[in-house]
């Protein structure tokens, strides 16, 4: 498991950096590299429950948001949002930005639930 923690830890520090260059990079950077920390301190056997359940409470409100945006790309086809950089429509941006925090979301849960086991 440390192996696959570092892993994670390695990925979200590598999601972060490439935000870098985004022009709301400052909203974006934050939550990949908290997420690359609690990977580290899970890779060191340091887990934080409290820290994950305020992250993933926080991530699922901002994903919420962004779920009419979601609504809009299934309704026009789920039309790809890999294609290239550069955004046709704004909600391909967003289904990006979506599927950014569901990624924190899904790794902060994980987190969470070894925390809560670990914790018993």
């Amino acid at each position: 498991m440390k192996i696959f923690h570092y892993f994670l830890a390695f990925l979200f520090l590598v999601f972060a950096l490439v935000q870098y260059n985004d022009p709301d990079y400052y909203m974006w950077m934050p939550p990949y590299l908290l997420v690359a920390y609690i990977s580290l301190k899970a890779a060191l056997l340091k887990y934080h429950k409290l820290w994950c359940g305020m992250l993933l409470f926080l991530f699922g409100v901002w994903m919420s948001l962004y779920m009419p945006h979601i609504y809009q790309w299934f309704k026009d086809g789920m039309p790809s949002i890999a294609e290239s950089m550069k955004a046709e429509s704004p909600y391909i941006e967003l289904a990006r930005e979506f599927f950014g925090l569901l990624l924190c979301f899904i790794a902060t849960g994980y987190f969470f639930i070894l925390a809560s086991k670990s914790s018993k």
